[in-house]
């Protein structure tokens, strides 16, 4: 011990004395002075005497969705990361098919006594899940927060990108381009973040382009998420002629890149592709991926916030934050340059790793 005493104080310059009061926790030392103790401890590797270790203020469960997308361990590093800043300890829930359901972690949760949960792209986003679950959870009551994802009449904070808003930048970046026969492809429409990106684009191609509800129709194409539902809805937008499209994923748009490898197609030089998410590696895939950047770090921070908020009884509002996207342009769309021919348009590459924000 006296070894460990001269050691201890030596790293914090301070005396062996200085040392054993801050160890046993007495008074008469000041904050700088434990501190530099309590880091001089840390640094040499000894560990903490448990009266001396920074107690955690409780759990807060985090409920995700299968992390095979790499947006949501994204969006699961940031929110433990900020949790842990705030004191409280996270407990990692997350879901495969087949495998626990949302409804059984969230009993798991509840054994385990937690102070909040917070919700990635959950139930909350599925219009045809019962909501119920959501308000007996806030009669308990237990602070809850929802990331991506709004169902109206449920008491708490819901945190989301505008994927409305996003959809048409990329319709807009893709008409500027020149494309104007341009397909949508994303995930069953039950789900609320699908019907807004439906809207958007909509909205955005009879603005833009002058598309009929008729033709909107026939280039919206509805499929699972994930690259394989990407790969088969863009073989059918491909057969009906487009030269854009606009992704609700970006696995959604390496399979819409796929499709157009498997047709004897080039991206961009044939057919233009737009992603969701900016998650990590999109920008080294080949060719690099344009994509709708969702700002995760902000998302996060704003969604754990309110929550630390709720638990410490300080109510945040109960209403959705909507948060901008951004367009991040690298080489998988170009300018559409008109042929002689009736096939696929020959294009020229746009400018790369060019971020334009919404």
């Amino acid at each position: 011990m006296r070894a460990r005493l001269s050691d201890i104080a030596q790293q914090a310059e301070v005396s062996e004395a200085t040392v054993s009061r801050v160890l046993n926790d007495r008074p008469g030392v000041a904050p700088e002075t434990r501190q530099a103790v309590l880091t001089a401890l840390d640094v040499l590797g000894y560990e903490r005497p448990a009266r001396l270790r920074k107690r955690s203020a409780g759990l807060v469960g985090l409920v995700v969705p299968e992390l095979d997308n790499p947006i949501f361990p994204a969006f699961a590093q940031v929110i433990e990361s900020t949790l842990a800043q705030s004191g409280f300890t996270p407990v990692l829930c997350t879901q495969t098919p087949g495998g626990v359901t949302e409804d059984e972690y969230v009993e798991m949760l509840l054994d385990r006594q937690v102070s909040g949960i917070v919700f990635v792209s959950g139930l909350h986003a599925d219009t045809a899940a019962n909501h119920d679950r959501y308000r007996a959870l806030i009669a308990r009551p237990l602070p809850i927060v929802m990331i991506n994802g709004y169902a109206p009449g449920i008491a708490a904070p819901f945190v989301s990108c505008d994927d409305g808003e996003a959809t048409e930048l990329a319709i807009a970046h893709l008409v500027a381009l020149g494309h104007r026969r341009i397909g949508l492809i994303t995930g069953p429409d039950r789900f609320v973040p699908v019907q807004r990106r439906v809207a958007g684009f909509r909205a955005a191609m009879t603005r833009l382009v002058g598309a009929t509800e008729a033709e909107v129709g026939e280039l919206a194409e509805l499929s699972l998420f994930g690259v394989e539902g990407g790969e088969a809805a863009a073989g059918r937008l491909i057969e009906r002629g487009v030269t854009g499209i606009v992704c609700g994923s970006d696995l959604m748009a390496l399979g819409a890149i796929r499709a157009a490898r498997q047709r004897g197609l080039s991206v961009p030089a044939d057919v233009s592709v737009v992603g969701y998410d900016d998650s990590p590696l999109m920008a080294f895939t080949d060719p690099p991926l344009t994509t709708m950047r969702q700002p995760v770090t902000a998302m996060a921070v704003a969604a754990v916030r309110a929550l630390v908020d709720e638990i410490n009884g300080h109510a945040a509002p109960h209403s959705e934050y909507l948060f901008r996207p951004e367009l991040v342009v690298r080489g998988s769309t170009a300018v559409v340059r008109q042929s002689g021919t009736g096939g696929p348009k020959s294009q020229r590459p746009a400018p790369s790793s060019l971020a334009i924000p919404a």
